[in-house]
C-alpha cells in the first residue's frame, strides 16, 4: 500500500477514500493476480466487466435517474487512479465507458437516447467505444475525412477510424463525421449493415486492452441515432474528461511502480546489503516519491475544479500533460532500478512502462497539451 508520506489522504472526504479503498482492494484481488498473463496472452479480461460495473465505476459521474452513481469527478479520479495501479488497459476501458461513451450521450443525447443506453452502460451489460481518431487524422481531429450523407431513413456513413480502444467488443460506437461539412455524432449499434471492425494486433503496448479499426461502409445509421451537437466542441469536450482520468490514472501506476520498487530494492541485495542502503538509490526513490506526490496534490485541486465545473480544458491539459511525463519517467528509474528483473513480466514494471508509452500519447500528445497551455497563458496559437 502507497505510503501517505504528506498526509494528502486527510484533504479527501471519508466518501471519497472509501470508493478508493472499494477500487483498491477490487485492484489487488481481481486485477493483479491475472493482468501481468493477460498482457503476455494479449487478452482483455471480459469477465472483469460485470464485476467492475457492480462497484458503480461505470457511470461513476452519470445521474442516478440514468442508472448512474451519479458521484463525483474527484470520486472518479480516485477511482481511475486505483484502477490504473493494476494496468492502464483496465482504466482504459474504464476510461472510454465514462468518459467518451455515457458523457457525449448524457450531454449531447436526446432523452430517448439517455433512457435507452446510459442504464446499459452503466450495468455492463453494454459496452461502448469512441470512434474520433482516423489514419491521418489524429493530433487534428477536424481534417477527418469519416463523412455522412442524410437519406430518407437516416444517414449513411462511410469512412474508418482507428486506434480506437474497445472497438470489436463494443456493442455501440459513438462515432464523428462530417455531415454537410460539420462534425457530428452518431451513435452506431453492433451488427449495423456496412459497419465492420477489425482488432489491431502485434502491439507492444496496453496489450490487455482490445484496440481496433472501425470501418463503414455506406453504414446504415437510424435517423434517431444522430446527437444534437455539432461541431468539434462536442467531441473535444468528451476528450477533456477522458484527460482529466488519465491525469489520475497515471499516477495510479507510478504508486504502484514505487511500492514494487521500494520493496524490491529492500530485499535485492548486492555487496552484502539491501541496495535500498546505497545513496544513488535513496536519490532515485526520494525522486520517484517527490514527483508523485506533486502530482497528487495536482490531481486533488484539478479533481475540486471539475467538481466545482471550473476547470477548463487547458487545465486538464497541463495535468495530463505533467503526470504522463512523470509517470513514465517513473517507469523508466525503476526498471533502472530492477536491473536485468526490470524487463520480466514478472516484475510488473516493463508492462507498466509499455503501458504509459501509449498513455501519454493518446488523448492528445506531450506536444499538442503544451500548445494548448502556451495559447491559454499567451493568447497566442502556435498550432500552425
Amino acid at each position: 500500500m502507497f505510503n501517505d508520506f504528506c498526509q494528502i489522504d486527510e484533504l479527501f472526504s471519508e466518501d471519497e477514500l472509501m470508493i478508493q479503498n472499494i477500487v483498491r482492494d477490487f485492484t489487488n484481488k481481481e486485477i493483479i493476480p491475472i493482468i501481468g498473463d493477460c498482457f503476455e496472452k494479449c487478452i482483455f479480461p471480459k469477465d472483469l466487466v460485470k464485476k467492475i460495473a457492480d462497484l458503480g465505476i461505470l457511470g461513476i459521474v452519470t445521474p442516478e435517474q440514468y442508472g448512474g452513481a451519479g458521484m463525483s469527478y474527484t470520486h472518479y479520479g480516485l477511482a481511475m487512479q486505483e484502477l490504473e495501479r493494476g494496468d492502464s488497459s483496465i482504466r482504459s476501458f474504464c476510461s472510454v465507458q465514462n468518459s467518451l461513451v455515457m458523457f457525449p450521450i448524457l450531454e449531447y443525447g436526446t432523452e430517448d437516447q439517455k433512457n435507452k443506453w446510459l442504464p446499459k452502460l452503466a450495468t455492463g451489460e453494454c459496452i461502448g467505444c469512441f470512434g474520433l481518431t482516423e489514419a491521418d487524422a489524429g493530433s487534428n481531429p477536424a481534417e477527418m475525412l469519416t463523412n455522412a450523407v442524410e437519406t430518407e431513413n437516416g444517414y449513411l456513413l462511410n469512412g474508418s477510424k482507428m486506434w480506437i480502444t474497445n472497438g470489436c467488443i463494443a456493442d455501440i460506437a459513438i462515432v464523428w463525421a462530417k455531415l454537410d461539412n460539420k462534425v457530428r455524432g452518431f451513435i452506431v449499434e453492433k451488427g449495423t449493415p456496412g459497419f465492420s471492425t477489425n482488432e489491431i494486433n502485434h502491439k507492444f503496448s496496453l496489450r490487455a486492452s482490445v484496440t481496433s479499426e472501425l470501418i463503414f461502409n455506406n453504414c446504415e445509421v437510424k435517423k434517431e441515432n444522430i446527437l444534437l451537437s455539432t461541431g468539434m466542441r462536442a467531441p473535444l469536450s468528451c476528450l477533456t474528461r477522458a484527460r482529466y482520468g488519465i491525469a489520475w490514472g497515471v499516477i495510479g501506476a507510478a504508486m504502484g511502480i514505487y511500492e514494487n520498487t521500494l520493496k524490491y530494492t529492500k530485499d535485492r541485495k548486492q555487496f552484502g546489503r539491501p541496495i535500498a542502503g546505497f545513496q544513488l538509490t535513496q536519490d532515485k526513490l526520494v525522486w520517484m516519491l517527490t514527483e508523485i506526490i506533486k502530482a497528487q496534490l495536482l490531481n486533488w485541486r484539478l479533481g475540486k475544479l471539475m467538481d466545482s465545473n471550473n476547470a477548463t480544458p487547458a487545465n486538464v491539459s497541463l495535468v495530463k500533460r505533467n503526470n504522463c511525463e512523470i509517470a513514465l519517467k517513473i517507469a523508466r528509474v525503476a526498471r533502472e532500478l530492477h536491473g536485468a528483473n526490470g524487463i520480466s513480466n514478472e516484475y510488473d514494471i516493463i508492462r507498466h512502462s509499455l503501458n504509459l508509452e501509449s498513455v501519454k500519447t493518446y488523448e492528445g500528445t506531450h506536444e499538442m497539451h503544451t500548445l494548448i497551455v502556451g495559447k491559454e497563458i499567451t493568447g497566442e496559437s502556435a498550432f500552425v
